[in-house]
C-alpha cells in the first residue's frame, strides 16, 4: 500500500510502503530541462515512460543485470526496491550530441569508434559537473571498485540497448544511468525511458526524446507515444 511521499523529484515521486525495503515510484507528466529552469507538462508522459522503463528493466534482468524493479502497481506506478542512490550519472555515448559537443571540439553526429563513458556528479546546485574516479572517491560517494563495476555494467547495458533499439528503428546516441546499493549489491535504479535516453528515428533522423521539449523541436507527447508503440505495443491493444 502506498503511504506518504518520501521524495518528489523533477519527474517522479517516491512513496513509502508497508515494507521499508520497498518503495513506489510514481512517474508524473512533469517536464523539466536545464536543471529545472524550464518546466511544463505533457499528457501521458509519465505513463509511457513507466511502461518503457518496465520493459527495459525486465529485459535487463533477463540478461543478468540487477535492477530495482519489482512490478507495476498501476499504469504509471512502479514497485521498486529501496536503494541507496549513488549520486553519479553514468552516461554511455555512442554518437556525439548534446553537452559533449558544446564542451569539446566534437561535431554533433560524430560516431565514436568506442563508446565514451562520461560520469557526472548528480547535483543541481553544482550544475551536474563532470567527475572522475578520484573525485568520487575523495568525496566518499563511491569506491574505485564500485565505479569500475558501474562502468562495466553501463557498457553491457549499452550493448544490449543499442542492438534492441536498432531493431525498433532507433539510434541511441547516448543515455543516462543511475545506480544504487541494495544489501551491498549495485543495481540499476531510477528509469530508462525517453526522458533519460537520446533517441533518433533511424529513417527520419528526428529526435524522439526530451530534446523535443528542451529545444522546442516538436510534439513530445506524440513522439513518446510512438516510442512506446514500438517498445511496448501490448499497452495499445
Amino acid at each position: 500500500m502506498r503511504k506518504e511521499a518520501l521524495y518528489s523529484g523533477k519527474a517522479k515521486t517516491i512513496y513509502k510502503t508497508d515494507d521499508p525495503k520497498q518503495y513506489i515510484s510514481e512517474f508524473r507528466d512533469s517536464l523539466t530541462a536545464f536543471d529545472g529552469k524550464k518546466k511544463s507538462e505533457a499528457a501521458n508522459k509519465g505513463y509511457f515512460n513507466a511502461q518503457i522503463s518496465k520493459k527495459i528493466f525486465e529485459m535487463l534482468e533477463e540478461e543478468g543485470i540487477p535492477t530495482h524493479y519489482i512490478e507495476m502497481v498501476s499504469g504509471n506506478e512502479m514497485l521498486v526496491r529501496a536503494v541507496e542512490i549513488i549520486p553519479i550519472e553514468v552516461i554511455p555515448r555512442n554518437i556525439a550530441a548534446g553537452s559533449i559537443t558544446r564542451r569539446y571540439p566534437i561535431k554533433e553526429g560524430t560516431v565514436f569508434k568506442r563508446t565514451v563513458i562520461v560520469m557526472d556528479y548528480k547535483s543541481d546546485e553544482y550544475a551536474d559537473p563532470m567527475m572522475n574516479e578520484d573525485i568520487a572517491v575523495a568525496m566518499g560517494i563511491a569506491t574505485y571498485e564500485e565505479i569500475a563495476h558501474m562502468r562495466s555494467m553501463a557498457l553491457k547495458i549499452n550493448e544490449i540497448l543499442v542492438e534492441y533499439l536498432d531493431k525498433k528503428g532507433f539510434a541511441l546516441p547516448d543515455f543516462k544511468l543511475e545506480f544504487g546499493r541494495v544489501d551491498g549489491e549495485i543495481v540499476v535504479a531510477d528509469e530508462i525511458s525517453c526522458d533519460t535516453c537520446r533517441l533518433w528515428d533511424k529513417s527520419t533522423g528526428q529526435s524522439m526524446d526530451k530534446d523535443l521539449f528542451r529545444f522546442d523541436k516538436g510534439d513530445l507527447s506524440k513522439a513518446y507515444e510512438e516510442v512506446a508503440r514500438r517498445i511496448v505495443p501490448e499497452i495499445f491493444e
